[in-house]
């Protein structure tokens, strides 16, 4: 007989009314967290190593080798590539060239902040479209029914959160573009890698408190399932 799912299953029925419980936050950072390490945090560390050891060509180099080397690696080995690393080659492969062409760390370094800010622009555009972009990346981020996203009180929620990490993101920009030109590539690492981590964390803590606040007024209106 097939068991009915309950609360330990993310969603249940209370009264007829359709019923998701959020997954725990701590188990949604473990999901996410070897792959922003592996595609975001990694590249950066194996570049800034091999600039001190070998400089910027053999940087670009090792860069470069160590994420198709975990592409490869997954492949051998049948693992899934997460979409992270994909887009984690494409982006550092296209840095790479660049600055292999103009000879310059800053230019490596200011590809990735023009794109945060191109990114900053498609939340910010989201929102009078009525697509906000942060629910289309909550639905590869955790397992929620299709049915809340379809709720009107769900669907504000996420408008307010794309403009929320709008602005995030463009302060993300507005810091980076500032240490890139007025400090050295190991300040702008280490200094910028965790201001715009203390941004990031801000961000998250909002979008998941709010969040949260959001599913339980949900969940307490009786007999009102979103539309399907």
């Amino acid at each position: 007989m097939t068991r009915a799912p309950g609360p330990k299953d993310g969603q249940g029925h209370a009264g007829g009314h359709h019923v998701f419980e959020l997954p725990r936050v701590t188990a949604l950072l473990m999901h996410a967290l070897p792959r922003f390490v592996e595609g975001v945090i990694a590249p950066v560390a194996v570049f800034y190593a091999a600039l001190m050891v070998l400089g910027l060509n053999g940087a670009l180099v090792a860069a470069v080798a160590w994420v198709y080397g975990g592409i490869a690696y997954r492949y051998v080995r049948g693992h899934p590539v997460s979409g992270m690393l994909m887009l984690a080659a494409v982006g550092v492969t296209v840095r790479a060239g660049l600055a292999a062409a103009t000879h310059s760390a800053v230019v490596y370094f200011l590809q990735p902040t023009l794109g945060t800010l191109c990114v900053s622009m498609a939340f910010l555009a989201s929102v009078p479209l009525g697509k906000p972009l942060a629910m289309k990346l909550a639905k590869d981020m955790a397992p929620i029914p299709d049915a809340f996203y379809k709720h009107d009180r769900v669907h504000r929620f996420f408008l307010r959160i794309s403009l929320l990490w709008s602005g995030v993101l463009l302060a993300n920009v507005g810091v980076s573009l500032w240490m890139l030109f007025n400090e050295s590539i190991s300040m702008y690492l280490w200094i910028r890698t965790g201001i715009v981590a203390g941004f990031g964390a801000l961000g998250i803590a909002v979008s998941v408190w709010g969040f949260k606040r959001v599913v339980r007024h949900v969940n307490r209106e009786p007999g009102q399932a979103p539309a399907a």
